[in-house]
């Protein structure tokens, strides 16, 4: 195994903890941010509850005012039938009177459906307020578990960069430019194992990264130099299975 490569397989298994560490510091981060969006979803959600409930009740209150004003109406027939001087008029007045009668009837059911309306809307207002408090228990205890949790991966992180730092100072240049390049593009994982297939020659061989075919060149070339070899499909670097066994 060359030392070029032995190298770049321990920068790339430094890469991968390096990468993983990252995924789970972000993700910890994410979580206060995640959860008060929840807890704004909840606000919103609320207040447009709230905002059909006062617009429902303010319909009723006008309805209730319009069936004041009919109340009285019927009130002021009711004065009038007793005076009627002609049996015309009586049934005429009563005509009138048990027709305001019906349409107050109807008046009164409108309100009361709505007002049911209302209170069913409520009663879904009432139990989004007690989400929003069990969601804004949670960001409290999200907030304080995250702060300390973001602390010790901020630590390993930066543990893992120093190892990364002393492992690439090994490295050429230009080496470790394809290297970072790569890793850029694959999430860390910028090398893949080249695997035979078959018990004896001609054997095949594939890429572990994207696990197309690859040219026998590769190979033969890696057996015997220490170069940097990229897959002709994915791009990653190349190097034979056996070096992953002995770097253990």
């Amino acid at each position: 195994m060359g030392k070029m490569l032995a190298d770049l397989l321990h920068l790339q298994k430094i890469e991968r903890r390096l990468t993983d560490v990252r995924k789970r510091l972000q993700r910890r981060k994410n979580a206060v941010s995640i959860q008060q969006k929840r807890i704004d979803q909840l606000q919103e959600e609320l207040s447009v509850l709230r905002a059909k409930a006062l617009e429902r009740r303010k319909h009723a209150d006008g309805l209730e005012l319009d069936l004041k004003t009919r109340e009285a109406q019927a009130a002021r027939l009711r004065t009038a039938l007793n005076t009627a001087k002609t049996n015309k008029e009586y049934a005429a007045i009563l005509t009138q009177l048990n027709s305001l009668k019906a349409d107050n009837a109807k008046l009164e059911e409108e309100i009361l459906r709505i007002m049911q309306h209302v209170d069913a809307v409520q009663a879904e207002a009432d139990a989004v307020v007690q989400n929003v408090r069990a969601e804004q228990q949670r960001l409290e205890e999200v907030t304080k578990t995250s702060a300390a949790e973001v602390d010790r991966l901020s630590a390993i992180l930066a543990e893992q960069e120093q190892q990364r730092r002393a492992a690439a100072e090994s490295i050429p240049p230009h080496v470790l430019a394809v290297f970072n390049r790569i890793a850029a593009n694959y999430d860390g994982e910028a090398m893949a194992p080249i695997q035979r297939r078959g018990t004896k020659p001609p054997y095949t061989f594939t890429c572990g990264g994207c696990y197309m075919t690859l040219n026998a060149e590769h190979a033969n070339a890696l057996a015997v130099r220490d170069e940097i070899r990229t897959c002709d499909i994915c791009g990653r670097v190349l190097f034979l299975q056996d070096l992953e066994d002995e770097e253990g």
